[in-house]
């Protein structure tokens, strides 16, 4: 029941946004009544909590089998610049918005998420990718990670989803591909972009 509850809890919140779906809906749309879904779930907090920490440790698994695959480093970037695009596509900005501003336990939770698993997780694949040839051997792998993470941040700041002409998935993609480009040496820039066009 607790896994049913968060499955729609997600759907719900990514495509409405977390303040205007209530408790009633969410119970309503599963078919069960307010008490069974409050004895799950303490209040509306700790669902939105729990739902959001469960799309990260989602993706945090999936980064983990692009790490895993083949030599584990153009698959990844290739799979998690797919992932960000299907992900932040079927998310409505206004979740973004609400979460940093009304839910700060719950931001909280991604900046944890941001700096000891995107950090991380760029950082040794940064290192893997000098060894192999695809990066620049003499970029600061660490500087870069916190970089990046910085310009994931940025995508994500209230004034830029408010007033920005462009979509969150535009704004990130191509944030993405110009960093990779500046790090790229011209065979993981060729291997990038062969590999990006067959997916």
């Amino acid at each position: 029941m607790r896994q049913k509850i968060l499955e729609v809890a997600i759907e719900q919140f990514s495509h409405y946004g977390v303040r205007i779906v209530t408790m009633e809906d969410i119970a309503r749309l599963i078919g069960i009544s307010k008490k069974t879904l409050y004895q799950e779930f303490k209040d509306k907090k700790e669902l939105i909590k729990e739902a959001f920490s469960t799309v990260l440790e989602q993706d945090c698994q999936k980064l983990q089998d692009f790490a895993d695959s083949k030599d584990g480093v153009i698959e990844h970037l290739v799979q998690t610049s797919k992932m960000v695009r299907e992900r932040l596509s079927a998310m409505n900005p206004l979740v973004i918005i609400e979460i940093q501003r009304y839910f700060p336990d719950t931001w909280e939770v991604f900046e944890r998420y941001r700096e000891e698993v995107i950090e991380t997780d760029l950082v040794n694949v940064l290192e893997r990718g000098k060894k192999l040839g695809y990066f620049r051997p003499e970029i600061n792998s660490a500087i870069l990670a916190k970089m990046r993470v910085e310009q994931i941040s940025a995508g994500f700041n209230m004034t830029n989803l408010r007033n920005s002409e462009f979509t969150l998935v535009e704004m990130q993609v191509s944030v993405l591909d110009h960093f990779l480009h500046g790090i790229f040496t011209d065979k993981g820039r060729e291997s990038y972009l062969q590999k990006q066009n067959l997916n």
